[in-house]
């Protein structure tokens, strides 16, 4: 059994654009105002931690921001996003990932979980096909 890493992933604030399905200027305008927390790397880039960015997706999509500028797109059944909860069990596992105003929810083992490194605040990408839900790691 692989054990899960848990380096935390952090997004620039297009990355976290992309992910939440709206443009980057609408990400930096709620940056801004203090709605998700940032912080600057070594070159000064704003960055977003992933634990931070997927509870502010949940946020976005449950409740919305006031904004009405937001725009959701998909394509080809792919809804990049960010993993908002793992639950792990004796043998099979639920990831959940928020991409835009969609909340995916995948069923799979608990090996397939440890082998991609899948955590709370990682980027992925939910792939649906009929009622199967697949998860890349991104």
């Amino acid at each position: 059994m692989l054990p899960i890493l848990s380096h935390m992933q952090s997004y620039t604030i297009g990355q976290a654009a992309r992910l939440l399905g709206v443009s980057p200027d609408t990400a930096r305008r709620w940056a801004d105002a203090g709605k998700v927390a940032t912080h600057r790397d070594d070159s000064g880039r704003r960055l977003i931690d992933g634990r931070d960015l997927a509870a502010f997706s949940i946020e976005v999509a449950q409740n919305g921001t006031g904004d009405d500028d937001a725009s959701y797109t998909s394509a080809r059944n792919a809804f990049p996003g960010i993993v908002t909860a793992v639950k792990l069990g004796d043998v099979a596992a639920q990831v959940e990932i928020q991409a835009g105003p969609h909340r995916l929810v995948s069923l799979l083992t608990r090996e397939a979980v440890e082998e991609l490194g899948l955590e709370v605040g990682m980027q992925a990408t939910a792939r649906v096909k009929s009622t199967s839900v697949h998860i890349d790691r991104t």
